[in-house]
Formats: structure tokens, C-alpha cells, sequence
């Protein structure tokens, strides 16, 4: 992972980024999808903006997904889909640390290391979390929590990849709530 790169070769390539504009959110959500209805995303783990536990990283053996919860979407959700990104990797895409998808529409949760219903496959080609492991030197990453609500169910099975779900899910977005965490490793 890239915990094993050189922290000079971290610090060498700090102005490469794959870059916020390549979110998932800046393809498919609006201003006015953001937040529609008063719909929110948090989690009792960290708050918005702040850095996550290391529990939740590469640096714990038995690291897990961070507990998340939201309120109610808007009127006429009928799926849900959670998109969580690293805009900050130095790839040409921001780097994939969870896909899900098939969540009861309303005001839910999921908590610590436990899996969406139905999940995609991250970065790495695998299920589930991928925990944050920016290369030692680069700077603060930030890993960006994105929750769409949907007018339509979600048409994939799990193992379905980003793109896959990106174009699975546009045109369909009413609502979108994000939640951003951070990590750096010196």
C-alpha cells in the first residue's frame, strides 16, 4: 500500500493529486442537491473536517469503516448510494475506499466496520473498506464521505466498480450529503 513509499518520494510528489473536482459529488450532484431537504451525513467517529482515529487507517492491523449516520433524505428518495473518496492520492482519479449501495431509504445508519448492504469494489479490487494509507511526506489527505439519494433504486449487483456505479446513479441524484475526514502521515 502506499504507506510503503519513501517519505521523500511522498514529499517529491505532494503537488500530485488527483483533485476534488474528480469526485464523485462534483460529477453528479448540484447546488441544489446539496443537502436537499436538510439531508445530512455524520459520524460520532470525527467531525466534519477533522482527522480520523487511526483505528480507522492503514496503521491499525484490524482497521474498520468509521460509524456513519444520516438523517432522512428527501421526498421521493427511493435508494441510496455511499461513494467514499481520497480526491488527495497521487493518481489520476481520486483513490476508491468504499461503494455501497441497497440501504433502507430514510434516516439510517452504519455503524463501525460494518458493510452497506449491497458493496462495490474499491481501489484495491476488493470489498468493503479500504482504510486510508496516504504515502509518509504528502501532506493531509481527505477522505470524502458521499451520500446520494436516489429517485430510483440502485441496478447493480455487489462487485460493481466505480465507474459502473457513477453511471448507474447519474440523473438520478435529489439529494447528496457529504462528511469529510482527514489523515496525514508524517
Amino acid at each position: 500500500m502506499l504507506e510503503h513509499v519513501p517519505s521523500f518520494l511522498g514529499r517529491a510528489l505532494k503537488s500530485v493529486r488527483a483533485g476534488h473536482g474528480k469526485l464523485a459529488a462534483a460529477r453528479l450532484a448540484s447546488e441544489e442537491t446539496l443537502g436537499a431537504g436538510g439531508f445530512v451525513l455524520t459520524s460520532v467517529a470525527f467531525q466534519d473536517g477533522e482527522e480520523l482515529d487511526p483505528t480507522f487507517t492503514a496503521d491499525e492491523e484490524d482497521a474498520c469503516a468509521p460509524p456513519l449516520a444520516w438523517t432522512a433524505p428527501p421526498a421521493g428518495t427511493k435508494g441510496l448510494a455511499l461513494i467514499v473518496e481520497d480526491p488527495d492520492a497521487p493518481s489520476p482519479q481520486p483513490l476508491v475506499h468504499l461503494l455501497g449501495w441497497g440501504f433502507p431509504v430514510g434516516a439510517g445508519a452504519l455503524f463501525e466496520g460494518d458493510d452497506p448492504p449491497m458493496v462495490g469494489l474499491n481501489s484495491y479490487s476488493q470489498a468493503g473498506w479500504l482504510p486510508p494509507d496516504p504515502p509518509s511526506g504528502h501532506g493531509k489527505h481527505d477522505y470524502v464521505f458521499q451520500l446520494f439519494a436516489l429517485d430510483a433504486p440502485v441496478p447493480l449487483q455487489p462487485g460493481a466498480g466505480r465507474e459502473a456505479l457513477i453511471d448507474a446513479i447519474e440523473g438520478h441524484v435529489i439529494g447528496v450529503a457529504l462528511l469529510t475526514g482527514t489523515y496525514e502521515r508524517e
